[in-house]
């Protein structure tokens, strides 16, 4: 029976591979482009978020769903055509994948999100403040596994 390899070697892996993907322009030229497009979603999750708790009195996570919903259906079209178009698999498969990803970031998202409201935040600041700490999980998990061919 093979052993595993030690975590401090495995973790020197991750450092080495991580290093190596920092210096390559092509990965931080993707980073805009998801950012690009993020930010894109960004103002469409937040206009749909304002719009169903200051005009349709929605209940806020409920509407931070409902905006979710909207905004990753935008970001999915735009990072499969632009930003991995060179990565493009069954659009199906990267589907599916693109939003499990994008619900691991919506549950870390309504973590924050009820956390900073319960401190006493507005709940549009609290939204957009939220959806930035998320970020980094969604390109990640993105790139390393939704258009990873």
């Amino acid at each position: 029976m093979a052993r595993s390899p030690e975590p401090t070697l495995r973790l020197t892996e991750i450092r080495t591979s991580a290093g190596a993907a920092l210096r390559r322009p092509a990965n931080w030229v993707q980073l805009l482009k998801f950012c690009c497009v993020g930010a894109i979603g960004y103002v469409v999750n937040l206009g749909v978020y304002s719009a169903l708790v200051h005009g349709g009195s929605v209940n806020y996570i409920l509407a931070a769903i409902v905006s979710f919903a909207v905004a990753v259906t935008n970001n999915y079209l735009w990072n499969r055509l632009w930003t991995f178009r060179r990565q493009r698999g069954h659009v199906g498969v990267q589907g599916v994948k693109f939003l499990v990803v994008s619900l691991a970031a919506l549950a870390a998202n309504l973590v924050v999100l009820a956390a900073l409201v319960a401190i006493g935040l507005p709940k549009v600041p609290a939204q957009a403040i939220a959806i930035i700490v998320v970020t980094p999980l969604s390109f990640l998990g993105n790139k390393l596994w939704s258009f990873r061919l």
